[in-house]
């Protein structure tokens, strides 16, 4: 590899510097937001007494799994209240299989909802983001059932690390079709710039506080 493809690679969206980058800043970010962290731990603890996090397996970089984190916002018996839900509502049973989301979901805790509204229970992703398993900007991480939704971009999905932000929280996250979310991570991917990754955390600030998109 020549010395201008070395400086190319090292500047790619899951180069060295990008990587730089993300540790430094999950870092920083862990250290500063830990009264938060432990705040929040404290409340989903006390809810109801189970687990604080919730470890679910997504796709990566390369295709890897890994166990993304996130504050339990579901009750203890999710999957069985998710189910008997479905069942009984064909309506939410479409609308699951078209977007894996419910705009009512009957699995939320009583603290749920707030900590998902205000994507406070992602915040455990910094240590996702610290260990490689995620980037600060990039695709959402996506589970096994959503990959053939992405055809042959499927490819572009793999080339990054899945984000804790990225163009589709930006643009509307859950109020966007799951077509255009596919367009919008392709493109990312497809585009990728540093300038393109500072826009969008800054515009994910006020996304957070609007909590647009969110549920």
């Amino acid at each position: 590899m020549s010395a201008a493809d070395s400086l190319s690679s090292s500047f790619a969206p899951n180069g060295v510097y990008k990587r730089t980058l993300d540790v430094m800043a999950s870092l920083i970010a862990i250290v500063l937001l830990s009264p938060v962290l432990a705040s929040v731990a404290i409340m989903v603890k006390i809810c109801d007494g189970g687990p604080i996090l919730f470890r679910h397996r997504r796709i990566g970089y390369g295709g890897k799994t890994f166990e993304c984190l996130k504050f339990r916002t579901m009750k203890t018996d999710a999957e069985l209240r998710l189910q008997e839900w479905l069942l009984n509502n064909p309506v939410a049973a479409e609308e699951w299989s078209a977007t894996q989301k419910l705009k009512y979901d009957p699995r939320l805790t009583p603290i749920g909802k707030s900590l998902r509204r205000s994507s406070l229970d992602e915040l455990p992703q910094l240590f996702n983001i610290f260990r490689g398993d995620m980037s600060l900007v990039g695709p959402r991480p996506v589970v096994a059932e959503e990959v053939p939704r992405y055809g042959r971009d499927i490819a572009h999905y793999y080339s990054v690390r899945p984000g804790l932000t990225g163009a589709w929280q930006v643009n509307g996250r859950n109020d966007v079709s799951y077509a255009e979310r596919v367009r919008l991570d392709t493109e990312y991917c497809t585009t990728w710039s540093f300038t393109k990754d500072l826009t969008i955390m800054l515009k994910t600030v006020p996304v957070l506080f609007s909590g647009r998109g969110s549920y």
